[in-house]
C-alpha cells in the first residue's frame, strides 16, 4: 500500500481520481505556512508527496519515494541535495505554458504599440496619432532562449501572428518526451522554429531579433547570463522580455541598455528583488513595463485542473512503473 500526503488542496474530481487508484491511501497534511514542519508521525510511512513547497522537517520523510512540486523552478530545493537522494522529483513543467505565452504576445503588442503611451495620452485627453501607436508584430523576428514548453507555446502563437520565430537552444530542438503538456498546444515535435542556433553562435542569434524571449531556467550557469555584450548585440529598435527569473538578466547591465537606449524596452514579469522597492529606477523608466511576476501562476482558475490532473497522471505512472512527467534529473540539480 502506497501513501500519498497531500500539502497543497486538490479539486474533488482529482481527489476522487486519486482516491479510485488500487493500491493507495490519501491523508492531507495540516494547513499551516508555507514550508513549515509537520509533525513527524504523520510523514513516516508517506511513499508520494504533493507540495509547493516541502516541509521544513523534510528529513523525517523516511520513506518518500516521489515528490510533485507545484512550481516550475526547483532552484529553490538545491540545499536539499536530490541529485544525491533516491527521491524522484517532479516538477509543474506545462501547467503554465499557455498563460505565460499569451503573457509574451501581449507584452509585444504593447511595447510595439506603445500602448502606454496611448494610456498617458488618454489620462491628459490628448489626441496623438503618431505612427509609433499603429505598428504591427506580423513580419517581426521573436528569438526564444530556451525552447521548452513555455518557448513552445510563444513560438505556436507568434507564427498565428505570422511573426517569425528564431531559437536558441544549448540541447538543439527536438521531440518533447515525458513532459506534460495541454492537448493542442506547444511545438511537440519540435518544427516551429525557422532558425535554430547553437552555442556559439548566440551574437549572431541576438542580432537578428526584433523581440528577445528569456524562457529558460534560472540556475548557477544562466545566474547573469545576458550582461552588457548580449544586451549590446540586440538592435536599438528590440526589446527584451523577461518571464523566467530575474538574475538571469545583469541588473545594472540591464538599467544601462534602457537609459541609454542600447534597446527600445523591456518587458520584466521576475525580478531582481520581491516585492521590487519602490525606490528602484525600472519603476519610473518610460519604456518598461512590469508586472507583479503573475504570467503564469497558480492564482489562474485553469490551475487547480491542471495541477490534479499532472498529479494524478503522474502517481499513475508511478504505481506502473512508467517514465514520470516532468522528472528533474540529476545533471539538472547539480546546475540548479
Amino acid at each position: 500500500m502506497k501513501k500519498i500526503l497531500l500539502d497543497l488542496s486538490l479539486e474533488d474530481s482529482a481527489l476522487r481520481r486519486l482516491r479510485e487508484l488500487p493500491g493507495v491511501t490519501v491523508e492531507a497534511l495540516p494547513v499551516r505556512k508555507s514550508g513549515e514542519p509537520v509533525a513527524a508521525e504523520l510523514l513516516r510511512g508517506g511513499h508520494v508527496l504533493l507540495c509547493k513547497i516541502p516541509p521544513k522537517n523534510f528529513d523525517d520523510l523516511t520513506d518518500l519515494e516521489l515528490m510533485q512540486i507545484s512550481s516550475v523552478g526547483y532552484e529553490h530545493l538545491r540545499h536539499l541535495g536530490f541529485a544525491d537522494r533516491p527521491v524522484r522529483v517532479c516538477n509543474a513543467r506545462g501547467l503554465f505554458d499557455t498563460a505565460i505565452a499569451e503573457w509574451n504576445v501581449a507584452m509585444m503588442l504593447i511595447l510595439r504599440r506603445d500602448f502606454r503611451g496611448m494610456l498617458r495620452n488618454q489620462e491628459r485627453a490628448v489626441w496623438d496619432r503618431d505612427a509609433r501607436f499603429s505598428q504591427e508584430i506580423g513580419g517581426q523576428v521573436v528569438g526564444l532562449w530556451g525552447y521548452g514548453g513555455i518557448g513552445r507555446e510563444t513560438a505556436r502563437l507568434a507564427k498565428a501572428f505570422g511573426m517569425t520565430a528564431h531559437v536558441f537552444s544549448r540541447s538543439g530542438v527536438g521531440l518533447r518526451r515525458d513532459m506534460y503538456m495541454l492537448p493542442g498546444t506547444g511545438d511537440p515535435e519540435g518544427v516551429l522554429p525557422d532558425h535554430i542556433f547553437s552555442p556559439g553562435q548566440e551574437l549572431d542569434f541576438l542580432a537578428s531579433l526584433d523581440y528577445l524571449i528569456l524562457a529558460l531556467p534560472h540556475t548557477q550557469r544562466t545566474t547573469g547570463l545576458i550582461g552588457a555584450r548580449e544586451l549590446q548585440a540586440l538592435r536599438p529598435t528590440a526589446f527584451l522580455l523577461n518571464p523566467a527569473r530575474g538574475p538571469i538578466i545583469n541588473e545594472q547591465a540591464l538599467l544601462t541598455a534602457l537609459r541609454e537606449s542600447w534597446i527600445a524596452g523591456a518587458a520584466l514579469d521576475t525580478h531582481f528583488a520581491y516585492p521590487l522597492p519602490p525606490e528602484h529606477p525600472l519603476w519610473r523608466m518610460p519604456n518598461v513595463l512590469l508586472t507583479p511576476h503573475i504570467s503564469g501562476a497558480e492564482y489562474s482558475t485553469a490551475f487547480p485542473a491542471r495541477m490534479g490532473d499532472l498529479f494524478v497522471q503522474n502517481v499513475e505512472r508511478y504505481l506502473a512503473g512508467k517514465p514520470l512527467f516532468n522528472l528533474v534529473t540529476a545533471a539538472e540539480w547539480r546546475e540548479a
